[in-house]
């Protein structure tokens, strides 16, 4: 995510700090079992999609959400017209569907793009983005596909090609927003799951017998 917005460096870092921090989920479910991982999961992204519609009315959840984490908000997260999930539901949602409908190394692949490049591509673009399309920049796009090559290289059981694929296409979806009837999807959601999609079109056309392996996580 990279945005002329109006959040100073030194926020974008402490937004960022929180980002990486989801990283922890995909380090966690590499040594868990799927149910286990839905068990964690669906009662953390109803908590924060509680306090998402709550932040929506006035009273003390909307108070205190606003009183703590307006200095880290963007422009359309402080709008009040449009309801919208903020950063932390999205990717405990991103995480959710991964987990639902894609294989462990696919999904495990594509969270730590979208926790680990895509804060990647927002730091680098505030800071040395020159090269600018719309609110993105090429810097901060190359720091995404970079990092998220790096990602492949670490994840365990990964085909190569599947993995640059995957790191292509998310560096795709983090450049450009998009849009459903209006509406906009966030990258946090966009991100990891049409990466996840790429990967797994990959593995069913070209080594579908590989698949099988994508369960295991070592």
């Amino acid at each position: 995510m990279e945005h002329n917005d109006r959040l100073g460096l030194r926020y974008e870092v402490a937004r960022k700090a929180i980002h990486l921090s989801s990283l922890a989920i995909a380090v966690i479910y590499c040594h868990i079992t799927r149910e286990l991982a839905l068990m964690l999961l669906v009662p953390l992204f109803l908590g924060f999609f509680a306090v998402d519609l709550l932040k929506n009315f006035k009273g003390p959840v909307a108070d205190w959400y606003h009183g703590t984490f307006g200095y880290m908000l963007r422009e359309h997260e402080l709008e009040g017209e449009k309801p919208h999930m903020n950063g932390a539901t999205c990717i405990t949602l991103s995480a959710l569907i991964l987990v639902i409908f894609f294989p462990k190394i696919i999904a495990i692949t594509a969270f730590s793009m979208v926790a680990v490049s895509d804060a990647m591509a927002a730091l680098v673009g505030k800071t040395i983005g020159r090269h600018r399309f719309g609110h993105k920049s090429l810097e901060g796009s190359g720091a995404f596909f970079l990092s998220a090559l790096g990602i492949v290289a670490v994840v365990p059981n990964i085909d190569p090609l599947a993995g640059v694929l995957m790191a292509l296409v998310g560096t795709v979806a983090e450049a450009f927003v998009v849009r459903i009837a209006g509406f906009r999807i966030d990258d946090n959601l966009s991100i990891p799951i049409v990466a996840a999609a790429a990967g797994m079109l990959y593995y069913t056309i070209f080594i579908p017998e590989a698949i099988e392996i994508l369960s295991i996580c070592r």
